[in-house]
């Protein structure tokens, strides 16, 4: 049985954000079992927490950042990398700017800040992702493709290909084969970029604080010195010395001849954390960068909730549709009207949320002593979150009403009870063809299913 740990005592490190720019000061501190990991922008208002978790990623771009509530904290995934690899569970990181400190480029110095300041065993059982079955992932437009795979003795493997056509890189593999190893054979291995891309990072903002010192620099052919004095300027160190010469710039020599593939491990490792759970499997990945990184961690959150039967959603985000949108789309009115808000939709795939007070009319009769949500209206609330679904896709969704034709393979679970919020997930079974909608859905209290069911309906214009 493992054991939840967090740090033994609070430790601090500063630097530089190798995008923004910004100086920022980390201190990493000790939290309460099932915390995970959190960041806390001390420097604003309120000293706002971001979840580290995969749904708070708000953009990959060379780097993962996580936002919520107007705050966010940018290039996370070399500290989550070095928590997650010392095997540490609980820990808030509290920072005063918007980026966590570059350092050298890697994971070195976060993993001696941990063993610097020790670490405490806590009473609760550690949680595990367990890869059970085989789960293939790939993301055809960027050629990335993970497979997560069970191991014989459940420890955490990963496999890493990549290959940018470079004449200099070449294609290169990285291994590590149990979490043991990163600290070694990982945790030292330096960011990188493409000479040839420098310069449309700086224009766009980006790598304020990229150095020789923090980065390795990738040269592909030989540069002249008004092209190199061009990118100086562009990246604001107009007096800085380098070599230019095909291979490394400044002729940096790499820790390991595959330390670009093993870096790239390291950004799985810490991408991956933010599944907010250390995970049992073999993952093997082909062409991996941040923004399919946090996707497959989305991938394998969602397995394991699959697994567990469990859905949860954060409730106090600002819905997609609030209940006046909800109005112009649907002729429901009270009191039946059963959708209260739309939290989330896609191509796919829709959620939709529903408040349950004692004032709901329905408990006048079901049951006066006993107060239970009729299964049928949990149906009929579920099929308007679907019928939602439906309309959306229409041009002119008020001129259109969905009936339905079919349900199937309907089952309660447990009774829903005055206080309740029912969070309703549907999902598409198949496309939609001259208006016949299949979809199967699911309600959830507290994060448990509490009914199910498939439906068939279909989008009528109205007269």
């Amino acid at each position: 049985m493992v054991k939840q740990r967090t740090l033994s005592a609070p430790v601090k490190l500063s630097g530089i954000g190798l995008h923004t720019g910004a100086i920022c000061e980390i201190e990493l501190c000790p939290a309460p079992e099932n915390h995970w990991y959190k960041f806390q922008r001390v420097d604003l208002e309120n000293e706002p927490i971001i979840e580290a978790s995969a749904l708070n990623v708000s953009t990959t771009r060379r780097g993962t950042t996580l936002a919520k509530n107007g705050a966010e904290v940018n290039t996370v995934e070399h500290l989550l990398a070095a928590l997650y690899a010392s095997e540490v569970d609980n820990v808030l990181i509290k920072i005063n700017g918007p980026e966590i400190p570059i350092l050298d480029g890697s994971a070195k110095h976060f993993i001696a800040a941990v063993e610097a300041t020790g670490i405490t065993e806590q009473l609760a059982e550690r949680n595990f992702i367990h890869i059970e079955e085989t789960i293939p992932f790939e993301i055809t437009e960027i050629e990335a493709e993970f497979l997560a795979v069970p191991t014989l003795g459940d420890e955490y493997r990963i496999t890493v290909m990549v290959d940018y056509k470079s004449p200099v890189l070449g294609t290169q593999h990285a291994s590590m084969y149990k979490l043991e190893d990163f600290k070694t054979e990982i945790s030292g291995c330096r960011t990188f970029v493409f000479l040839k891309e420098v310069s449309a990072l700086a224009q766009a903002g980006l790598i304020k604080g990229g150095d020789l010192d923090n980065a390795l620099v990738l040269v592909e052919r030989e540069y002249t010195q008004a092209e190199i004095k061009a990118i100086l300027e562009l990246v604001g160190k107009p007096d800085l010395e380098v070599k230019v010469e095909v291979g490394y710039l400044n002729s940096s020599k790499p820790i390991f001849q595959n330390e670009p593939a093993r870096h790239k491990l390291l950004d799985i490792v810490g991408d991956l954390a933010l599944t907010g759970k250390f995970i049992k499997g073999h993952i093997l990945a082909a062409r991996p960068g941040h923004y399919s990184n946090v996707e497959f961690a989305k991938k394998l959150i969602e397995y394991d909730r699959s697994k567990r039967g469990r859905f949860d959603i954060d409730l106090t985000k600002k819905p997609l549709y609030d209940i006046n949108q909800i109005t112009k789309m649907l002729p429901h009115r009270y009191p039946f009207l059963l959708v209260d808000k739309i939290m989330e939709m896609d191509e796919k795939e829709i959620i939709g949320v529903k408040n349950i007070t004692m004032n709901e009319p329905f408990f006048t009769g079901h049951f006066p002593e006993n107060p239970v949500m009729p299964g049928v209206l949990q149906l009929e609330a579920m099929a308007q979150v679907g019928g939602i679904f439906a309309l959306s896709s229409l041009d002119n969704p008020e001129k259109y009403s969905t009936y339905f034709l079919k349900i199937d393979n309907v089952k309660f679970k447990q009774k829903v009870l005055p206080g309740d919020t029912i969070v309703f997930r549907l999902k598409l079974d198949s496309p939609i063809r001259r208006g016949l909608v299949n979809m199967s859905g699911v309600a959830y209290v507290n994060g448990k299913p509490v009914s199910e069911a498939s439906m068939l309906a279909q989008i009528v214009k109205d007269k």
